[in-house]
């Protein structure tokens, strides 16, 4: 089963579909691609294999990734509404991507963010067609219902043992009269409950399942499937507006590679409007700008970027040191709403089983990181409605990547009462038998003051999507079927095709979104 990948050396000159990108959405569609096998698929990986490094497999390791040679080590550019900070972004450079660095939460969040897909051009796009999908990928512990799947790829499981501070914000979330759920993957998610991980304890300690693990690793002896690893895609061929390969670079070498039938782009919600760009495929202008002549002028590469803010910065004394970590340092979350939400939950909480801040925040309050008596409490906004952009500073594919935190007002009210409600719940019975007092903040604050403590702590949720969104207004860039609008033979099946940012991280329905993509790519070809 867990054969490697063909050799860098077996890469043929032409195959049927080349799919750029082995991340979470690329070992979707290889797998499900290759299930045809009249169709020679090919795989291509900037990064190396996985599934020997044990700091891929073990879940208690995964922060241990950011930063790393596993990396791409992307930045937020500066902005004065996060105190002119630049903000790391980790994105996988792995063979899996961010499916084999992340924090292996499963969450889809509330199922009418799937309806807002619909309503904002992307026809025939909401909860009710992505349902079959989303059980499709999965193999959750509790079995098949309404709403979850059983013996799909990507194994889903809660801890069998949580943490105290897990299994505190249950009870301190019923003591402040929200609902404790049993699944937020069901119909509703506002509440708290166990955190669902894509990661097993079947070997003992629970480990990552990475879609490079569910999807890949399963299909790595077929023989119509290649995977290509250590090898960067730098530009898309076209004949007469249509697809017909791609220029890789590897161990120092430049070749053209061809496909046949179609090129998939799944490198991300960075990496393909990078690519796109590169190739001449995005605004007229900024591309001309940079001395990269434009093949397609297609004005919304690179805008619509969205991505989720979160507080990286309530942290508390324990009355006790914490303990042996457990899981993947977390367990928990809590799902509610502010007083600028709808009838949807907006704001967002998880527990962590040490220190969470960033240098600011350490610095401002104090806080070690290697503080054994040091728990968090980490809110965020996942209903966050302000929008960024990517910008192509250079032919060779530097981007400048402003996600826009905090610049509608509504973001900083709404995380504002979120710190509120994080030091309540500290003082909820469950937790005061455990914490012995607030450390950063360090009490509690005026609205001035939690204005600044906002920007000082703002941080990613690492959920970027939607810079090459789906739909059919004029910033579109691919189409309800994902083809490239303008193109002929160029789909898009990532994060990046995500119109509307869902409340939750987008592991869950980025695999979803590939599951239909392979569907409709096979449709496509069958014409």
């Amino acid at each position: 089963m867990s054969q490697p990948p063909a050799s860098s050396g077996a890469v043929h000159a032409e195959y049927d579909i080349i799919i750029a990108g082995a991340g979470s959405a690329g070992c979707v569609l290889a797998r499900r691609l290759a299930e045809d096998r009249e169709l020679s698929v090919l795989l291509i990986e900037a990064g190396g294999p996985e599934e020997h490094l044990a700091e891929v497999r073990e879940a208690r390791d995964w922060a241990t990734q950011l930063g790393g040679p596993l990396d791409w080590q992307e930045v937020y550019a500066p902005s004065e509404s996060v105190g002119g900070r630049s903000i790391p972004i980790p994105r996988g450079r792995v063979v899996g991507g961010s499916s084999s660095i992340n924090a292996m939460l499963w969450y889809r969040g509330h199922p009418d963010d799937y309806d807002a897909w619909e309503a904002a051009g992307a026809t025939g796009w909401n909860y009710g067609s992505l349902l079959p999908y989303f059980k499709r990928s999965e193999d959750w512990m509790g079995g098949e219902s309404d709403t979850r799947g059983a013996g799909g790829p990507m194994r889903i499981e809660v801890s069998p043992d949580p943490h105290p501070v897990a299994e505190s914000l249950l009870s301190g979330a019923e003591e402040l009269g929200l609902p404790v759920i049993g699944d937020a993957n069901g119909i509703s998610n506002e509440g708290a409950c166990l955190a669902n991980f894509n990661a097993t304890t079947q070997d003992g300690t629970l480990q990552r399942w990475s879609a490079a693990r569910g999807y890949l690793r399963p299909a790595a002896a077929w023989p119509n499937l290649t995977v290509h690893t250590d090898a960067e895609v730098t530009e898309l061929t076209f004949e007469s507006g249509r697809c017909t390969g791609l220029v890789v670079h590897h161990d120092g070498s430049r070749r053209t590679l061809r496909a046949s039938r179609g090129v998939v782009l799944t490198l991300g919600a960075l990496g393909t409007p990078r690519l796109l760009m590169r190739s001449g495929i995005g605004p007229a202008d900024q591309l001309a700008a940079v001395g990269t002549t434009p093949l397609l002028d297609l004005p919304g590469v690179g805008e619509n970027f969205q991505d989720h803010p979160l507080l990286m910065g309530m942290n508390f004394r324990l009355r006790e040191p914490r303990g042996p970590l457990r899981d993947n340092g977390g367990g928990a979350m809590l799902n509610w709403r502010s007083s600028v939400a709808d009838h949807r939950p907006d704001l967002h909480a998880f527990v962590v089983q040490g220190v969470h801040a960033g240098p600011g925040v350490a610095s401002r309050y104090g806080v070690e990181h290697a503080d054994e008596r040091i728990c968090a409490i980490s809110p965020g906004l996942m209903r966050s409605q302000s929008i960024g952009q990517l910008r192509l500073l250079s032919a060779g594919g530097d981007l400048e990547i402003q996600p826009n935190y905090l610049a509608e007002p509504a973001d900083m009210t709404a995380l504002i009462e979120g710190i509120d409600t994080v030091l309540e719940l500290a003082q909820t019975q469950g937790y005061r038998q455990l914490i012995e007092g607030p450390v950063s903040p360090s009490q509690r604050l005026s609205r001035r003051e939690a204005e600044q403590f906002v920007r000082l702590s703002c941080d990613t949720f690492f959920h970027c999507c939607g810079s090459a969104k789906m739909g059919t207004d004029a910033m579109a860039v691919v189409d309800p079927r994902l083809m490239v609008h303008g193109t002929e033979r160029l789909w898009v099946a990532d994060a990046s095709v995500i119109p509307v940012i869902p409340t939750c991280n987008i592991q869950a329905p980025v695999i979803a979104v590939a599951e239909r993509a392979a569907v409709l790519i096979h449709e496509e070809l069958a014409r």
